[in-house]
C-alpha cells in the first residue's frame, strides 16, 4: 500500500508556474474534481480511469496546482511513499 505525503499532510509541496514563474497552489486530487462522489471512491480504483498512464503501478498521486498570478493550472505527479503493512 503506498500513501500521498501531500494528501495526508505529511510533506508540502511548492512549484513554481512554467508561465510566470508564480508559486502555484495545490488544489488537490485530480480524481477529487470528476464528480460529487469521486473524493469518497478508492483512490487505487480511480487511478485506473484517470487517463495517466501507470500512476497506480509507479504509485503516484496526480494533483492539480493553480497559479494565481497567470490562472494556468497544471497536474502534477506526487510520489506516494510505500507503507509496510504487518
Amino acid at each position: 500500500m503506498s500513501i500521498c505525503p501531500v494528501c495526508n499532510q505529511l510533506s508540502s509541496t511548492q512549484y513554481r508556474c512554467p508561465s510566470c514563474l508564480g508559486m502555484m497552489e495545490d488544489s488537490g486530487r485530480v480524481m477529487d474534481y470528476y464528480d460529487d462522489y469521486s473524493p469518497y471512491t478508492e483512490i487505487d480504483s480511480l487511478k485506473m480511469e484517470d487517463g495517466i498512464p501507470d500512476d497506480e503501478k509507479d504509485n503516484q498521486c496526480p494533483h492539480v496546482f493553480y497559479c494565481s498570478q497567470c490562472a494556468a493550472e497544471n497536474v502534477l505527479l506526487i510520489h506516494e511513499w510505500r507503507s509496510e503493512s504487518n
